[in-house]
């Protein structure tokens, strides 16, 4: 796992290059502090810093040059089949004039090169990992800049007048100088409402981040963008229900099994719910060797998880390390995780505290069960819009009438909740498109409109929408693409890149393997609803859970906001409430309003939909980034 940088510039003389891209590399040292490295040839210089997973010794560091020195690459990434790419690159196709590629090395970086020389673009459906990655040609001066399938590694740009600019972080474009960026005032409704802004846009307005699935070609100077990857919605109904619990876990297994080659120390992250204890389980299973799991423990018992991972701790015979987290370790770790925030959003520190932890410990590399409930339906947002799917009494009435009616819910209901339903009732059209966003809204569209005065928060969500695939008797399958465009991609997936490379952790994820999410995403919806707790996920491990585990109530991995936000971190959340009132985008007087709700516990106003606001703040206060 690694950090890339890179330019290309006419502007620029080579040490001015050179300059600029050692200046992104300082700012992404955390990512990659084994090793420091850079290229430059003619208007292109490209940097890289280097954490060692696979194949620690100097044969890996990059920028890699293939043996002709026509081709060369910065890459941040796993390959996750790199050995079975491996045996097949060293062998010519029969009957072609396809030569064997001899390696030098035995990381998977070459492999990346080598399955490129062969392949070209088309490589790219060979890959099985998360990756972000630029190759320059040299002879023809086309650089092939290429995010991964699911976003589960970044890749932030800029292209202008003077030239392009790409890095694994935008705060190391933001400081490279290379040119003038402001914040993105017209996204900020669609941060408020929804603790993200969606790729391809940012917090900054003059850069963008690359969409999962899709790479972008410069050549001429000319900038094209492409899609190489897209989900697939389909049918499966060949099969038998056991028979795909038994797929379901092969391939699960498979992705643990695939996740757990590295010559460092790993482990895993252990909440106690069914996702991390799956992962944990399949683990035990494919590892020679004892894992070891991290998790946190709260002082407020209500917030503590710690009892459900001691189980699974036992029952698999882990290294198990619990850390005791009070507020005062909490408030010292804090300003560690918000200088850490590469891109504000609403949940970051959560995955910064265990992370350290892990790090600490030793640990270079753990997996995560993050995905799992984006696939197996483990999020609330699956049965309501199954239900609303399945109340066709709703969307058959007159749009006037249920207009009425949702002016009438609004006067007899003050609350968020009730507010977003009233939203829902008085759509022009009750479909899938127009009700996913309402789904995932923190506030009313009247709520949002007292705290921002642009209120245009929709218009990315819409577009995301379009490119939902839909099949019948698959609202589930839309359901969890949508998720993954969405909170998945533009929240966690960002959260546990810019939080555990903060301390130097490779963070993997099985449950977003693309063979698995493919085979999932074709099972019916009557075999994935989640009449029981992930039915079809936990159906599929058989008695690998113990019941405790699968019946818990659901929590989610989060910190105990609530009451810290009221007393520790009070005075914290009131100086950058009062910064964000008087920024140009903003309303004062619904901030404090929302601000005041939440400390008296008025009107569903929880800690959930107001530190996002105060993240931001500090972090637009942190970067000095212009909002004008």
């Amino acid at each position: 796992m690694c950090g890339i940088s890179g330019l290309f510039s006419a502007l620029y003389s080579p040490d001015k290059q050179r300059e600029l891209v050692a200046t992104m590399n300082r700012c992404m040292a955390h990512r990659g502090p084994d090793n420091d490295g850079h290229f430059q040839h003619g208007q292109l210089c490209l940097g890289h810093r280097r954490l060692s997973i696979i194949d620690l010794s100097a044969d890996g560091n990059q920028p890699f040059y293939e043996p002709s020195g026509r081709y060369v690459m910065v890459y941040n990434g796993e390959l996750y089949n790199y050995k079975e790419l491996k045996l097949e690159l060293q062998r010519a196709p029969h009957g072609t004039a396809t030569t064997p590629y001899f390696f030098k090395t035995n990381s998977d970086t070459e492999v990346l090169m080598a399955a490129y020389l062969r392949w070209g673009k088309e490589c790219l459906q060979y890959l099985q990992g998360m990756f972000a990655f630029a190759i320059y040609d040299k002879q023809n001066g086309e650089l092939f800049l290429v995010r991964d399938r699911f976003g589960v590694k970044p890749l932030y740009y800029y292209f202008g007048k003077e030239g392009l600019v790409f890095a694994s972080e935008l705060r190391a474009i933001l400081k490279s100088g290379f040119s003038k960026f402001t914040l993105h005032h017209e996204a900020m409704s669609e941060y408020f409402m929804y603790q993200t802004i969606h790729a391809p846009n940012t917090i900054v307005k003059q850069i963008q981040l690359l969409e999962p699935g899709h790479y972008l070609t410069l050549r001429d100077g000319e900038l094209t963008k492409s899609s190489w990857y897209r989900f697939k919605v389909g049918s499966n109904k060949e099969e038998t229900y056991e028979a795909t619990c038994r797929r379901v876990y092969e391939l699960l297994y498979a992705a643990v099994a695939k996740r757990l080659n590295a010559d460092v120390p790993f482990g895993a992250f252990l909440s106690g719910g069914i996702d991390s204890s799956a992962i944990v389980a399949l683990m035990s299973q494919a590892s020679t060797e004892r894992v070891r799991t991290f998790n946190i423990a709260f002082d407020e018992s209500e917030f503590s998880e710690s009892h459900y991972a001691r189980l699974i701790a036992k029952k698999f015979n882990t290294v198990h390390e619990e850390i005791v987290l009070s507020p005062d370790h909490f408030l010292e770790a804090l300003p560690e995780a918000l200088a850490a925030i590469d891109h504000p959003g609403g949940d970051g520190p959560n995955t910064y505290i265990v992370s350290r932890a892990a790090r600490r410990a030793g640990i270079t590399m753990a997996l995560s069960g993050v995905g799992g409930d984006e696939l197996f339906a483990g999020y609330g947002v699956f049965k309501r819009m199954h239900q609303l799917a399945s109340s066709s009494w709703v969307s058959n009435l007159p749009p006037a009438l249920r207009k009425m009616a949702a002016s009438g819910y609004r006067l007899l209901r003050s609350d968020i909740n009730s507010g977003r339903k009233a939203d829902l009732l008085a759509l022009s059209k009750i479909d899938f498109e127009s009700t996913y966003p309402l789904n995932r809204a923190l506030f009313p569209d009247k709520v949002l409109r007292s705290l921002v005065k642009e209120s245009n928060y929709h218009n990315q969500l819409r577009a995301i929408m379009d490119t939902v695939p839909q099949a019948n008797d698959h609202l589930l399958s839309a359901v969890s693409v949508a998720e993954h465009k969405t909170y998945l991609q533009n929240v966690l997936l960002r959260d546990a890149d810019q939080m555990s490379m903060a301390v130097s952790l490779e963070v993997r994820e099985p449950f977003l393997d693309h063979q698995l999410i493919e085979y999932v995403l074709n099972v019916p919806d009557e075999w994935k609803y989640p009449h029981t707790p992930k039915k079809l996920l936990t159906d599929s491990l058989g008695d690998l859970l113990p019941p405790e585990i699968i019946h818990r109530p659901k929590m989610g991995f989060t910190l105990p906001w609530e009451h810290w936000m009221k007393k520790e971190l009070h005075a914290f959340c009131v100086q950058n409430l009062n910064l964000l009132s008087q920024m140009p985008f903003a309303n004062e007087v619904g901030i404090q309003r929302i601000w005041k709700n939440f400390e008296a516990g008025k009107n569903g106003v929880n800690a959930g939909r107001i530190w996002h606001l105060v993240a931001l703040a500090d972090w637009i206060n942190k970067n000095q980034i212009s909002v004008d």
